[in-house]
């Protein structure tokens, strides 16, 4: 009698979430996407949180050399493992001015999280640079870039 109630409760539930999702959806704007808003997370609004990050020259800067190229190609590669597993929406460098180096947005409105998954970049580990993190809400279309750009570039870093 328990499993028949509960199952009961089950199908229930999962009628009045089809009928609370047609009814949502139904006067949804032409071109709307449920499946792919879900998804990447969004809101109703399309739109998701995130953690921005700005990357900011630090206290040690590394010489020209084979130290230095191997400290970048952890950096880019630690940029890219966590573009693989999701974590990243978008990162890219800026032209260095007043020592803005770079940028990361997460795909996580979580401050903490955001500064455990930059704590494993050897550009933060070495201090060539530090980490600036703000919330940012924005448009969840941004967890398709990693995406996208793998389509569109020729070369890796």
């Amino acid at each position: 009698m328990k499993n028949a109630m509960l199952f009961l409760l089950a199908c229930v539930s999962s009628l009045t979430y089809a009928q609370t999702t047609t009814q949502e959806t139904m006067n949804a704007p032409s071109g709307y996407n449920e499946e792919l808003a879900h998804a990447l997370g969004a809101d109703e609004h399309g739109m998701k949180k995130y953690v921005l990050v700005v990357l900011k020259t630090g206290p040690n800067t590394m010489l020209k050399g084979p130290e230095r190229d191997a400290m970048f190609k952890g950096h880019f590669a630690n940029i890219q493992r966590l573009a693989d597993e999701g974590k990243i929406a978008l990162a890219g460098p800026f032209d260095g001015s007043e020592g803005w180096r770079g940028l990361f947005v997460f795909a996580t409105g979580d401050i903490e999280l955001a500064k455990s998954w930059v704590a494993t970049d050897p550009v933060i580990v070495n201090g060539e640079m530090v980490a600036e993190y703000h919330k940012y809400y924005g448009s969840a279309a941004l967890m398709m870039v990693t995406r996208l750009h793998k389509t569109i570039a020729l070369k890796d870093f």
